[in-house]
Formats: C-alpha cells, structure tokens, sequence
C-alpha cells in the first residue's frame, strides 16, 4: 500500500501538483502551522495569492522582498507560495534547502515571452550592451544577464550603471519603457509583457474615475504607457501598498492584480479600493497562473514535499551572480 501510494506520488508530481483528496474535517491553517513546526518550513507568499495562503504565510511581499527572505531564512524547506520563476529565485539563492512550490503549472506569461535560445541569439547582435533583467524571468534569462532588478529597485539599478554604457531591458517592453522615461536612457528593449496588466482598459478606467472623481489611481510599472500617464502614483506592488497607508486620500482605483487588495483592506479599514477594470467581461483582474495554487495544495506540498523545485548547478550558478549583484545594489541604495 506504501509503494503504491510512492508510484501515484511521483506520477502526481510529473503532473505539476498533487490532487489527493484532502479531509474536509481538517483545519488547514492548523495543519500548516504544524507542519511548520514539525519539518522547520517556512511559507512565503506574493502579494497576488488568494487571501487564504496570504493569511496562512510567513512573509508576504513582493519579489525583491521575497528574494531577500529566501536567501536568509534558516528554514529546512522553502514553500514558495507563488509562480514558478519565484520559487525558482528562491532555490538559485538557497541551493542546500528543499523549495517546493504548490502547482507546478503555476507559470508566467511575462517569464514566457522571453525564451532562453531566442534572447541569446538577440544579446548576441548587441554584445557592447549590458544586460539588466525584471526578475520575472526564467532562470535561463537570469543566467544571461548582468544584473536582475524588480519594480522596488529597477530605477536605482539602472542609474548605477555609467550612463555611457549601452543596456539591454528584458523581458517586459511597457516597464522598460516606464524607466527609460523616468532615468532618460535609451535603452534596448526586449517585446515580452505581463498578460493581467497588458488587460486593463483605459477607456473603463477613465469612466471609472468620473464616478470617482476623489479617488487616486494606483498603478504597476508593467501596465501600459496611457494607463500609467493618468496614474496618481506608479510603483510596485510594496509601493501601492505603502503608498496607500501613508496617504491622506478615502478611495483608490488599483490598477495591478487583484490579490493585492487583502493586504490594503487590512492595513487600510477605513478606506474603499476598486479594482481596476479590464478590457474584457470580467468584474475583476486576477492572475490565471497566481490563482493555481490553493490552501488545499499548499498543505498537500507540505505534508508529502512534493512538487520539488530542482536545478542544473550550473545553470543556478550563472543565474545566481546577477541577482548577488542586484541585492548587493539594493543594499548600498537601502532598499
């Protein structure tokens, strides 16, 4: 019976995710937080998880914070509650811990728009340029490039570089171009982007801030130039969040994916935020590839440690100087 249940184990984990059933009498957050205990496990989460997983998580942030949780935590076992390029960050920096992530399949479009072979072959044509990467990419991407940024630091990288020195901006084309206006330089950029924030309707938008006339426009880096020109304020998905605790206003229109919402109810009781509306027939925004993993699938990871991320050691080691040499950035800027 053992063996057997091993055999569905492994043929569940080539599938991306285990789908045993799950006793509908257990208390899950329990559960979690026995599990915690008993294998020294530590559950990090990004901002656009289901409100469960982010009540139910250690840290909850966005990627920069979580890259820097991943490579000082002293846990056993990383649960990384968020896509696959995350949880691949967390094992490139903190090879000796098991990193599991719930669903396998839990992608990303804008990691995907940016093939390994393809982006050689382009950085190749360019070889005086340097190359500063989002750090929603793959780890293939991280390997040939020269520095990783996120949204939180993206500008202070880039004016660390000398301004005589030409750069490569991959993989998303609308954040490259947000931060070639806002540092003036002029810089390559690699025609990859995010499919939820690609989605929003300016036009919606728009009528949705006359029925507001008093609420701010919150926007992420990766939307679209004319979304972001009527933006009260632009920044990542920690910024939105401070932002919207320091700020003086009652309303705000998000524009980013919708997860963050929990966190800004819970830290703002007394004010109201509208999710921005997309271009199509939906009531909200939410990521496809964020929304895979569920509370069931998390306690399902931890109890059987399993789907595991794993990693060519050379590959991890070229993906891995870059982003020593974004946090190595981040720190001189105290980010």
């Amino acid at each position: 019976m053992i063996r057997e249940l091993e055999i569905a184990k492994k043929d569940l984990q080539r599938k991306g995710f285990l789908d045993l059933p799950v006793d509908s009498r257990l208390d899950l957050f329990d559960e979690i937080e026995r599990l915690k205990k008993e294998k020294n496990a530590i559950v990090l989460a990004h901002y656009y998880q289901e409100p469960d997983i982010q009540d139910v998580a250690d840290y909850i942030g966005d990627s920069l914070g979580l890259s820097q949780q991943a490579a000082k935590t002293d846990a056993d076992i990383i649960v990384f509650a968020g896509v696959h390029f995350m949880a691949e960050t967390a094992k490139i920096l903190s090879p000796q811990k098991k990193v599991l992530l719930p669903d396998l399949k839990a992608g990303c479009s804008l990691a995907d728009s940016a093939p390994p072979e393809l982006f050689r072959k382009f950085k190749e044509k360019h070889p005086d340029h340097l190359v500063i990467s989002y750090i929603n990419c793959s780890a293939g991407i991280k390997a040939l490039s020269d520095i990783i940024c996120t949204s939180s630091n993206a500008e202070k990288i880039i004016e660390s570089v000398p301004k005589d020195q030409p750069i490569i901006f991959a993989p998303d084309r609308n954040l490259g171009a947000y931060l070639a206006k806002k540092t003036g330089r002029n810089m390559l950029l690699w025609n990859g982007a995010c499919m939820v924030h690609e989605i929003f309707s300016l036009e919606k938008i728009t009528r949705l801030k006359i029925r507001h006339p008093k609420a701010k426009i919150l926007a992420h880096p990766e939307c679209e130039a004319a979304v972001l020109e009527i933006a009260d304020y632009v920044g990542s998905t920690t910024g939105i969040l401070n932002f919207s605790k320091k700020d003086d206003a009652k309303e705000y229109i998000v524009v980013t994916e919708t997860g963050i919402l929990h966190q800004m109810q819970k830290e703002n009781p007394g004010k109201t935020f509208i999710p921005a509306p997309p271009n199509n027939a939906c009531a909200c925004n939410d990521c496809p590839h964020m929304k895979l993993n569920t509370l069931e699938k998390l306690y399902l990871c931890m109890e059987y440690e399993t789907p595991e991320i794993t990693m060519n050691e050379q590959l991890r080691i070229a993906a891995k100087k870059p982003i020593e040499r974004m946090l190595e950035i981040s720190a001189q800027a105290g980010l």
